[in-house]
């Protein structure tokens, strides 16, 4: 399946975790995709996790404060609970993550990173998953948490962890190209 032409936006802050960072990027460069990847802290130079230990450095295309939803046509939100700990508190990555949902465009969300979307009070009535220690923060804030892979509500596709990347993967291409 082909999205060439398709710009699309990793957004993450520090300590995110790799491999759902490295796993999704690689996917939509390998189906066409153009892809930036965008940094909500004060700096290019990131630092990802492998569970609890360092991983890799990563350096950003550009910065948040430079960056316009606009110009992309998905948005992906790599999990690692620092990551979205951090994130869920960037006032630019919550206007990001409701313009994506007002707009229709795919916005693709894993494991911790579901609680940007609780903070930004965009999970209400919405059908997802996250890692299962948000469960409870989901349905706190009105939305219907399930225990699978992958969950599409609209736009919105969701998943777990790591092991459910290649599920993940695939829903986010399925859906770009169908954009």
């Amino acid at each position: 399946m082909s999205i060439k032409g398709k710009r699309v936006a990793i957004l993450v802050h520090n300590y995110f975790e790799q491999a759902e960072f490295e796993e999704p990027l690689q996917a939509l460069k390998n189906a066409g995709a153009t892809v930036s990847i965008i940094s909500a802290t004060d700096s290019i130079e990131l630092q990802a996790m492998k569970h609890v230990d360092k991983g890799t450095s990563f350096t950003a295309d550009l910065l948040l404060k430079d960056a316009q939803p606009g110009d992309y046509d998905a948005l992906v939100l790599p999990g690692g609970a620092i990551n979205a700990d951090h994130l869920r508190a960037v006032d630019a990555a919550r206007e990001w993550v409701v313009e994506f949902l007002d707009s229709d465009k795919p916005l693709a969300v894993i494991c911790h990173a579901p609680w940007v979307l609780v903070s930004a009070d965009a999970v209400d009535g919405k059908r997802l998953t996250s890692y299962h220690t948000i469960k409870d923060d989901i349905v706190n804030a009105g939305g219907e948490w399930t225990n699978r892979p992958v969950v599409v509500d609209g736009n919105l596709i969701t998943s777990r962890q790591p092991a459910d990347l290649p599920q993940f993967n695939a829903a986010l291409i399925e859906q770009l190209s169908a954009a």
